[in-house]
């Protein structure tokens, strides 16, 4: 025989204070979107054009059979030891950069001492400094680059005895850098008040405890 059973709801607004807590804790575990990045990921790719890092990209195929290049930026986080980011592409002297990127990013002290360190080791180097950088590992961190630097001279000339140090700590400390950004992104995205809009916003009905309404 059927029955009939009566179950109090709440909104989002009306639970009590460990209740929210509830929700909040599982809706970052479950509801945090997940290209929460894709921001970061294309200021880093605009960096880099300045910079003069080209990144590796593969396709990645979407709906209709069509496809994009998807950058092979790298990360993990945000609460153990050796969690960071890395990437792959390859590295050229790319005129005004430090102009480029101070315009960009005018607020940004560490890019421009990036920008600024390419130059100068470029300088030394008649700019034909290159280098590559490749993912090695299963970390992700700046690290797990493999960096290898060279120069293209004409004329055979070795490259300065601090070039191959000096461009790999560079490129390292923009991984950091990427890091720190997707870091600050996910605290954002995570924070109390962006939460509670999110869950405002899904419109969910909840019981007493902050169980989903309907859910298992």
């Amino acid at each position: 025989m059927p029955t009939t059973i009566q179950t109090i709801v709440y909104a989002f607004d009306e639970l009590s204070d460990p209740a929210k807590e509830t929700v909040r804790a599982r809706h970052r575990e479950t509801g945090l979107d997940h290209d929460w990045y894709e921001f970061v990921y294309a200021d880093f790719e605009a960096v880099c054009a300045i910079l003069g890092i080209s990144l590796r990209t593969s396709p990645v195929r979407l709906m209709g059979g069509r496809s994009r290049p998807e950058p092979h930026i790298f990360f993990r986080g945000f609460w153990n030891q050796g969690d960071g980011a890395c990437f792959e592409g390859t590295y050229a002297y790319e005129r005004r950069a430090p102009t480029r990127i101070k315009q960009y990013a005018p607020q940004d002290p560490e890019l421009h001492r990036i920008a600024d360190i390419l130059l100068t080791i470029q300088r030394r180097n008649f700019y034909q400094l290159r280098a590559e950088a490749r993912h090695r590992g299963h970390c992700h961190h700046e690290h797990s680059m493999a960096i290898s630097v060279e120069r293209d001279s004409p004329a055979h000339q070795d490259m300065t005895a601090d070039a191959e140090e000096t461009i790999s700590g560079a490129l390292r400390d923009l991984a950091r850098w990427l890091y720190r950004h997707l870091e600050r992104e996910y605290d954002y995205q995570t924070s109390d008040e962006m939460v509670d809009e999110a869950i405002r916003i899904g419109g969910y009905s909840f019981t007493e405890d902050g169980g989903r309404f309907g859910e298992r």
